[in-house]
Order: C-alpha cells, then structure tokens, then sequence
C-alpha cells in the first residue's frame, strides 16, 4: 500500500499533511497568553519505538513532528519502571520511596495530590482536563481538586460506540478533542491523555490489538532479532532473575521466532495507532486555531523489552526497562531553537516542575525533580551528572531494585538479594551486555558506586 492511500485507508491523510506543512496554519485573536499544555503519555512505549531515533521500521510521523519541530530529550528515563509508581512521580514530582505509591498501596497521600501539577495549574486559573488510563489510586475528592473534567477508560481494546466499533486509543482521542472543543479559548488548558496503548493485554493470547487502519502495517517487514538475544545471557543470571515476570512474560510473547515477528509488528503497530491518533490533534489544534500557543510533550510510563535478554515486559533498572522517549514541542520557540536533541539525562518527575513553568507558576521546593526549561532555553551548564531509578513494589516475582546511573557507569543491587550486583560500563557497552561487578580490575570503581548509591538514596528519602 502507497503513503497515499495508506493515509486514505486510516483516515489520517489531513494530520499527516498537517505535520508535513502543507495546511496553513490558522491564527485566533483569542488564543490565551499562558500556552495551553496537552501532555500525551503512552504506556510501555521505549525510547527507540519511533522514527525519530533512528528506527528504520515503525513509522511515526506525527511524533516525528513533534521531535523535528521541538527539543527531544535523548536520554530521557523514568525513575520506576512500571506504571503507577511511574505515573504517582509525575503527578507528584517525587520518587517513588518519597510518593510511596505503587501496585496494592493505598492511595497517594491528599498531600502530595495537593502539590500536583493539575491541583496547581487549577488553583492559576488553568482549566484541567483528564483522558484515559489514571493508573494510580488516590483519596475520595482528590480527582475534583486535580481536574475541571476527568474520564478514565480500561480494557478492552475494542469497543461499541454509538453502534461503532472502536479502539480505545480513538475513543480517548474523541474525548479529549471534545475537551479542547468545549473550553473558552480564553482560558488556557491542561489536558493530560493517557493511553493503554501499546500496553499488551496480558490476558489475552493476542496480547497486542492495534486499531483497523494499522492491521496491515509492517506486513512485508522482517523485525531484526533483538540484540542480547543469545540465551548465554539469559543463562549468566541469578536464579531469583531468571524465575521473574520478565521471563514469564517472554513465553507468552517472544519464545518462537514466529511469536516473536508477531508480537514486535503488533507493538509497532499500536504506537503507530497512537501516532495517528495524535495527527488528529494536531490537525483540531490548527482548526480552532490554538496551534501556535498549545505545547505538546509527549513521554512514555516506563521502558520495555522486547525479547533482550530473554525479557519482555519492564521493572529492571537496565535501560531498556527506564529509558523513554520524551519531547516538548512549543510553537512559540524561535524556529533556529527547534528540533533538537539534548543529551543530559532527564527524568520523568522532571516534567512535573516543566508544567509549572510553562504556565508560569512557583515550582514548590519539595518537588525532587527539576524544570527542562533552562536546558531548553541554553541558559544552564550545571545539569545532573547522575540519576537514581528503583523498583520497590515487594512481590516474589519482581525482584526489588535500586541503581545510580552516570554517564559512564551503572550500579545495579537487588535488596534483597544482596549477594548480586552489576555494574556496567556504559560508553564502552551501551547494551549492558557484560557484567563487570565480579571482574577484579572493577572493584574500586565498584565501591565507588555502591558508596554514591547509598548516599544519593539518602538523600531522597
């Protein structure tokens, strides 16, 4: 199928156009002087799944857009890798043993909720807004101090509306175009979307359903087998790492070469799903004229294998589980500030002072992350050297973890599990492929880590 009719068949032939500048651009005397935000999260999305990174096989130009025509953060991770740990930090702007919410906690603390971003863009005079999946369990009455207007949604992926059979991803987009429809345009908005996609339905055996007009991308396409995928190096691990999630998960998605092309053209094609649905944003934004001051960040939950190491699934410290994309596009940026990529490494309780500034709002002193704006703008040289992720939900099959990651080196333990580590060096293997925490050459830089680990968790508590 040509781009032509591919883009007729999925009904997307405008958005696309409208992210390749072949619309014109529709300006409102009306628009707000605080920029609207639209925060778009996708769920399991890694940081290589778009085409902007480099990937030669998924097709994502609506991200891609956002990325050409924005600041892409190229090392961007999550400081939990799954997503209501994940999702609390961005709320909140606080580590995961700082928030304390994860899976089977109970809900976040109303003061923390009374220092989130949608609580404090509110109480300014944003109208809030809420689409898709919430992720996270918080105190009666929370939501209505959060949020104007909130809709979650959950499985299934296909569903009856209006006598249509929809995906979900279409009908949370549906949603929150009725949003940005219904709003004065004079009051500025916060609209956070969140998506199940590409998040697989685990209990069911197709485990990815992408919406119809993607059925038939990657058709011809032969997914490269993942790097890592010598069983020696799922052989090399402890047994408590072997017998994880991770693993099981690996049989229900990657165990056979044919599951394997399935699985992967199938992740694809739900991110491409989202892409799409994304184009029509863009293209509604330039329809009521709200493009030129609407911000767009996109950022994924958490990382995602996809049969490295013999894993699918998240929650390890390595970086395909934590690392994410993550892009801020802002019209109102001078065209020679656009379309770069910024290498220090941003975290994703980062965003949550980012909102603030953006909308021009004192960024509280407890949040633990940092605003993206001075980074953004060039006007800071003192950045982060280091950042901390942890997994701390307590199930047998999810070991608990904790890391320190620089540019040049990750530490990894297991807290319960104190008689395993790891220790990579990541600018001569970036794949984190060989473990060195054994080896005798890497003692003393081993004991450096372990020592920075311990203090740098400290003081985050």
């Amino acid at each position: 199928m040509n781009r032509r009719n591919f883009l007729k068949t999925t009904g997307m032939g405008a958005a696309y156009l409208s992210v390749c500048g072949s619309l014109t651009t529709v300006s409102c005397s009306k628009q707000a002087t605080r920029p609207n935000i639209i925060f778009l999260l996708t769920d399991d999305q890694r940081w290589d799944a778009l085409g902007c990174t480099g990937n030669p096989i998924i097709k994502t130009p609506n991200m891609d857009f956002l990325a050409n025509n924005g600041i892409r953060f190229a090392n961007a991770f999550v400081t939990t890798p799954i997503c209501a740990a994940s999702r609390a930090s961005l709320f909140t702007g606080l580590y995961e043993r700082k928030h304390s919410y994860t899976f089977t906690k109970p809900p976040i603390k109303q003061e923390y909720i009374l220092n989130s971003y949608p609580y404090f863009l509110r109480q300014a005079g944003y109208r809030t807004g809420f689409v898709g999946k919430f992720g996270v369990k918080v105190e009666d009455g929370a939501k209505e101090k959060m949020f104007d207007e909130f809709e979650s949604s959950a499985y299934p992926y296909f569903k009856m509306v209006d006598g249509e059979r929809k995906h979900l991803t279409d009908i949370n987009m549906d949603r929150a175009i009725l949003f940005i429809r219904s709003g004065n345009q004079e009051q500025p908005f916060c609209l956070s979307i969140s998506t199940w996609a590409p998040h697989a339905h685990d209990s069911e055996e197709e485990q990815y359903f992408c919406p119809i007009a993607c059925n038939e991308l990657y058709k011809n396409v032969v997914i490269p087998e993942p790097e890592l995928s010598d069983p020696a190096f799922f052989e090399a691990l402890p047994e408590f790492v072997k017998n994880s999630l991770n693993r099981k998960r690996w049989y229900w998605r990657f165990d056979t070469p044919e599951k394997y092309q399935k699985m992967v053209k199938g992740y694809y094609r739900m991110i491409s799903g989202v892409d799409m649905a994304l184009g029509r944003l863009i293209t509604e934004l330039q329809k009521l004229g709200l493009d030129q001051n609407t911000i767009i960040i996109l950022m994924g939950d958490n990382g995602y294998f996809l049969g490295e190491r013999g894993f699918a699934g998240k929650w390890t410290m390595h970086d395909r589980s934590i690392r994410v994309p993550m892009i801020i596009y802002d019209p109102r940026q001078p065209e020679k500030a656009r379309g770069k990529a910024i290498n220090e490494m941003a975290l994703n309780i980062d965003l949550t002072p980012t909102f603030l500034e953006l909308a021009g709002v004192s960024i509280p002193a407890s949040y633990q992350g940092y605003s993206l704006i001075p980074l953004i703008k060039g006007k800071t040289t003192k950045w982060r050297s280091e950042i901390l992720t942890e997994h701390l939900w307590d199930r047998d099959d999810i070991p608990q973890t904790e890391a320190i990651r620089t540019e040049q080196w990750k530490y990894i333990r297991y807290l319960k599990h104190s008689e395993y580590e790891e220790l990579y060096d990541l600018k001569n293997d970036p794949n984190e492929g060989v473990n060195l925490a054994q080896l005798p050459d890497y003692f003393d830089v081993l004991e450096k880590m372990r020592t920075r680990c311990d203090e740098s968790f400290k003081a985050i508590k």
